[in-house]
């Protein structure tokens, strides 16, 4: 009787994953298992040849060859893909390959036992000086450390751990039922595969201790918010003698009373009284270097900007250093005094009424003249 084609058997297309081939053999041996069919022996044939095509689908090698040359690349004493009972594939490892697949175990892995240390993560906060400068951080953790005792071993001085009786250093056990295989932890040891028969007393046998450490801690310039600094090693110790995790120091720029940072540039602005802004002159403006001079040019209008190059942040990546940008603010005077309101009054009485005034202030001639033609244009006019 000639074989079926090895894809067809299993359902699945010839560009099928090894994933799929697996997911599909597994239903496939669930439905026609001996154990099952209970003697059924066309079902067990069934089950036969879903092993071949399996050990043959899984196997690159032999893949390649049955799809170049099908079933005549294992004549002549290449056959006998194994049968149940044979050399096929085993039927526990297949489902422990395809639970591994889809939960993230496996055949053959087991748990470790010790386990890394946690990761840490701590908040820092500073100043926005502190950020573009750099500076030297102590920073006190609290956390799990190596026992000194015992070394981080958890067992007393002068004993050490046994190897799990149960388990026999496995960490694992296997429990059956039916042609099922489950691998559970070791309910003795915990999955470690060691037993501690005398724990040492200052860790109660975990190997580690709870303590504030004190750090210094190297914070570059040009840091920003969000930044983190790893610190590896620093963070909890692992069990009994794992290794530790690290530490992640997240940086937290304050807010600053004259700056703003967007990127490498800082942002401020610059109140200019009316006089100035109308007349032109000099304003003194500060910076991360000190105070400079910047030259405000007559007529200047409230939101015009001032870029001052190189007076920003120094990047902590590229090394290239933003500027400073100004923005202009035009003061309204207040707290006048008779004189003045009666001085401001002779002033703007000097620049005329409608038309005439457009000369000297032709935003707001042109903001009203927009308002008529809008209303207008409402009432059909």
């Amino acid at each position: 009787m000639a074989k079926r084609d090895y894809y067809e058997v299993l359902g699945v297309d010839k560009n099928a994953s090894e994933r799929d081939i697996k997911k599909a053999y597994r239903r496939l041996a669930m439905k026609y298992h001996p154990d099952r069919t209970k003697g059924d022996k066309a079902l067990e044939e069934k089950f036969k040849e879903a092993n071949d095509a399996y050990e043959v689908l899984t196997d690159k090698e032999k893949r390649q060859a049955y799809d170049q040359y099908g079933h005549a690349a294992f004549q002549g004493g290449q056959g006998g893909h194994g049968g149940f009972g044979g050399g096929g594939a085993d039927f526990a490892d297949v489902f422990g390959d395809v639970f591994g697949d889809i939960f993230g175990g496996g055949r053959g892995r087991q748990r470790s036992r010790a386990q890394r240390g946690a990761d840490l993560r701590y908040n820092y906060d500073l100043t926005l000086e502190e950020a573009v400068r750099g500076k030297t951080a102590e920073l006190k953790i609290p956390t799990l450390v190596s026992c000194t005792d015992c070394g981080g071993s958890g067992a007393e001085k002068g004993s050490k751990a046994e190897t799990c009786d149960y388990c026999h250093g496995q960490g694992q056990i296997q429990m059956r039922q039916g042609f099922f295989a489950v691998q559970q932890t070791c309910p003795k040891c915990s999955g470690r595969g060691k037993i501690i028969k005398n724990p040492c007393r200052p860790c109660n046998g975990e190997g580690r201790v709870e303590k504030t450490k004190t750090l210094s801690v190297k914070i570059p310039a040009g840091v920003d918010t969000g930044d983190r600094i790893r610190l590896a090693g620093e963070g909890e110790a692992g069990e009994h003698g794992a290794e530790a995790g690290d530490l992640y120091v997240q940086m937290n720029v304050r807010e600053h009373a004259i700056f703003r940072r967007e990127g490498n540039n800082l942002y401020c602005d610059v109140p200019i009284s009316f006089s100035r802004a109308a007349l032109g002159g000099e304003v003194e403006v500060p910076t991360l270097d000190g105070r400079v001079k910047l030259k405000i040019p007559s007529e200047t209008q409230t939101g015009r900007m001032f870029r001052l190059r190189g007076k920003g942040v120094k990047s902590v990546r590229s090394g290239v250093t933003g500027d400073l940008v100004c923005k202009a603010v035009i003061e309204t005077p207040v707290n006048l005094s008779a004189k003045q309101k009666e001085l401001l009054q002779e002033f703007d009485d000097s620049m005329g009424k409608g038309a005439e005034s457009a000369k000297y202030r032709p935003k707001e001639r042109g903001f009203f003249d927009g308002v008529k033609k809008f209303f207008d244009d409402l009432t059909g006019n």
